[in-house]
């Protein structure tokens, strides 16, 4: 069985399990009301009355208005990637992640903004851009999408410049070993930047590039 007609028996196997019909799946919910609860310059609360296709009300159903949010697989000509260690208050956990941040005023475009966060962040910059995917960030609560990216040759051309709520210490580590430590979890990222790796990976195999290539082991 091809891989293709397989998995259309796994989606009509789970199908025939389940008690919604497409239909009901599928279908937009009708919003009744809707009103921001809360707003300011980071994110915007909107709180909706919604009426399902199954006639059942709920009130509230909150929904997060983020901007779009950006990150980067950034490697120097050694393979090195370029990291960025900071505190996260949420968690109360430091990490070191890859760069990342947000696009800005809903009008500058999501590579501009990665350049941007980039230098910011890191004081590095590349003229080596690839866009390697873009996924919704939590469709369940969020509104905004994650845009990852991958850039190469990156290096250091100025210091960083910070924002007021920032400290941040940058790191260089070998490509190889950061991944081998990624897969054993002595590495933990959070999971939108999991999803980043994915993408390198996707995008890895399926480049006609041979410096793309060979960026992952065989």
């Amino acid at each position: 069985m091809q891989d293709a007609e397989r998995y259309s028996f796994v989606l009509q196997s789970l199908s025939q399990q389940g008690s919604a019909s497409p239909d009901a799946v599928r279908s937009a919910w009708t919003v009744l009301e809707s009103k921001y609860t809360f707003e300011d310059p980071w994110i915007r609360l909107r709180s909706d009355v919604v009426r399902l296709p199954n006639n059942k009300i709920l009130s509230p159903y909150h929904t997060i208005e983020y901007p779009d949010w950006v990150n980067v697989i950034a490697l120097t000509a050694e393979k090195n990637i370029i990291l960025v260690e900071q505190y996260r208050h949420p968690v109360r956990q430091t990490f070191i992640e890859f760069p990342a941040g947000a696009v800005e005023n809903g009008e500058e475009q999501p590579l501009a903004a990665m350049k941007r966060e980039l230098l910011e962040e890191t004081g590095y910059v590349s003229e080596d851009w690839h866009p390697m995917g873009t996924a919704w960030a939590n469709a369940s609560r969020q509104t905004n999408r994650v845009h990852s990216f991958l850039a190469l040759d990156a290096r250091r051309v100025a210091d960083q410049m910070l924002d007021e709520g920032e400290i941040i210490r940058v790191h260089e580590l070998a490509l190889a070993e950061f991944l081998e430590r990624a897969k054993s979890g002595a590495h933990p990222l959070p999971g939108l930047q999991l999803t980043c790796l994915f993408w390198l990976q996707t995008y890895v195999e399926r480049s006609t590039d041979a410096r793309i290539r060979r960026l992952l082991p065989a």
